[in-house]
């Protein structure tokens, strides 16, 4: 029986205030973005392979909702987690967000199998960037 997969891609949609500067930001960290699904209101960054984030500014974004967009920058709503390939990664990716203006709200402890750093974007979006090996999890 032929496995099957309830999704084919995800797109985690987030609100940005200033579209340009968001793009400048994630392009700074080494992240694509996808030029025939971005324009003046949202932009598509490519983060790995079926994997993208929809970075739309708040006016439109709310054409999507009915809800209010939580002020990210007091409250969490998500964490998006991204694997990398390596520890150097992690500290390579976090530490250029830091230098483009990102904050690190927290430090993680080192589990030897698991290792992560957090950042928080230009609005207050946390990515927590990991690296593991489950096979030494104990």
């Amino acid at each position: 029986m032929k496995k099957q997969h309830v999704a084919k891609q995800i797109f985690v949609n987030l609100p940005v205030k200033d579209l340009n500067k968001t793009m400048k930001f994630f392009a700074k960290l080494g992240f694509r973005f996808n030029k025939q699904f971005t324009d003046k209101n949202a932009a598509c960054m490519i983060i790995g392979e079926n994997i993208y984030s929809m970075l739309i500014t708040e006016k439109f974004f709310k054409t999507f909702i009915t809800k209010k967009i939580a002020n990210s920058r007091k409250t969490v709503e998500v964490l998006t987690a991204l694997q990398v390939e390596s520890r150097a990664k992690v500290d390579k990716i976090v530490n250029t967000a830091l230098k483009a203006g990102a904050k690190e709200p927290k430090k993680f402890p080192d589990h030897g199998w698991m290792y992560s750093r957090d950042f928080e974007d230009l609005d207050g979006h946390i990515w927590e960037v990991f690296w593991m090996d489950p096979s030494k999890a104990k």
